[in-house]
């Protein structure tokens, strides 16, 4: 048995651990009777998505290989656990690029498609399920399963952003999206307050394929941040930048993230951004992978982990709710140094579980402090609840199941498409097995 946690930190559990390596060898090991399993890929989910505590996890990093690339019409066949990171340094040289990528290549395509991750363009390109054209699926029974939006769309749609219940995703065929090469024309701009910032939004998305804010969480009110848009830029004559790999590399005693810290952290943030705001040319990694090249950054929360909190609510009750769920933490003192809004458009959810839709999502990373912080996270989902709103499950540890229920009315349909022998931290917490 091996202790493992996820990327929140919010405790260790012991997991039996098989590797999985060879597509063909995936069905008996997954049958072979251990009790229920879970594939898990880089386990980057915060949460207990990616954990089956006292259980089997399969593990899909072994699933590595690319089987088939087209350089003409960008399709790409891949096993899934290639990470994302892997795929695009093969495919941005050639001139395509993945459409929808979380904040971190360090996933894998199977842990992007059962979260049906979204990035900073999904008014324009929606999720990462929008541009799988095809996956395999094997149950623990044995059976072989490949769909799509139109072969077998039921277990498509079950199973994208299905959150690894409905069988292990062993391939995929994914549309990348022909791209000039790695740069992009940014634009930095600072606002005074929420009608400032959704004027921004309504405004950038129909010029603009990126867009994100963060939102300095202290002021309590939805006051100042920092509008963040991008486009892709024409092909340049620029060298590659420098990587400066850096890594926290203990787990401090306590939180660095805290009252003392925030405050100084965010003003200087707003500042300096604020000094550079205006338009320049960025290459795509530090734009759209901001901490990747900070190694292991979940350690500075401490020994007791930290909460990732992500909401979204309707648009017509989007400022009225955002603006309450801030007061709160402005009251309750510790902040947030990643602090992100942004808006969902109308497009429809591929997935029956998909987290986006329409509307406007607040991301907070709150350090752990126990009852405390429970009781935080306690008003915000009421806030949540009553505008009609949904946490993501990628990224919650403790919501209360009455919440899930309410956000995914597409649930029962999905419960049909699980596979009865594999459950997770989160389906036992939500789904009762």
């Amino acid at each position: 048995m091996t202790l493992l946690s996820s990327w929140g930190r919010l405790g260790t559990h012991m997991h039996r651990i098989v590797g999985l390596t060879d597509p063909a060898r995936v069905a008996p090991l997954i049958g072979a009777g251990q009790g229920p399993g879970l594939a898990r890929g880089m386990g980057r989910s915060y949460g207990d998505a990616c954990l089956n505590p006292e259980g089997t996890l399969w593990l899909t990093e072994g699933l590595d290989r690319f089987v088939s690339f087209d350089e003409q019409s960008g399709r790409l066949v891949c096993n899934a656990g290639v990470l994302l990171r892997d795929i695009q340094q093969l495919s941005v040289p050639r001139g395509w690029i993945l459409p929808v990528t979380p904040g971190t290549q360090m996933v894998t395509v199977g842990g992007a498609i059962a979260n049906d991750v979204h990035g900073k363009n999904h008014h324009l390109l929606g999720t990462f399920g929008d541009h799988v054209l095809r996956l395999k699926l094997i149950r623990t029974d044995g059976e072989v399963i490949e769909c799509s939006p139109t072969q077998r769309p039921e277990w498509f749609a079950a199973t994208v952003g299905g959150l690894g219940l409905t069988g292990v995703i062993v391939e995929a065929e994914i549309q990348l999206r022909r791209v000039a090469g790695p740069w992009l024309d940014t634009e930095i701009v600072p606002y005074a307050n929420l009608e400032e910032f959704f004027h921004l939004a309504d405004a950038t998305e129909a010029d603009w394929e990126h867009s994100v804010s963060w939102v300095d969480c202290i002021t309590g009110d939805g006051g100042r941040g920092l509008f963040m848009r991008a486009n892709p830029a024409p092909a340049q004559a620029c060298p590659e930048p420098r990587r400066r790999q850096l890594t926290v590399p203990v787990v401090p005693p306590f939180s660095l993230v805290n009252k003392l810290s925030v405050l100084p952290f965010n003003t200087a943030y707003y500042r300096l951004k604020k000094w550079k705001a205006g338009r320049s040319l960025a290459h795509y990694e530090p734009f759209l992978y901001p901490l990747d090249n900070l190694h292991e950054w979940n350690r500075l929360y401490g020994p007791k982990g930290f909460f990732q909190y992500q909401s979204v609510v309707p648009r017509e009750v989007g400022r009225e709710a955002v603006q309450s769920m801030l007061r709160e933490v402005a009251r309750h003192g510790e902040g947030s140094f990643l602090a992100v809004l942004k808006t969902f458009s109308e497009r429809p959810a591929v997935g029956m579980l998909s987290f986006p839709r329409a509307g406007v999502t607040l991301t907070l990373d709150l350090p752990n402090k126990g009852e405390r912080t429970s009781a935080l996270l306690g008003r915000l989902d009421a806030l949540v609840q009553e505008a009609g709103g949904r946490l993501y499950p990628a990224k919650d540890a403790r919501m209360p199941r009455t919440l899930f229920e309410s956000g995914y009315p597409r649930l029962n349909e999905f419960l049909k498409y699980r596979d009865p022998n594999i459950s997770s931290g989160l389906s036992r917490r939500l789904m009762g097995s």
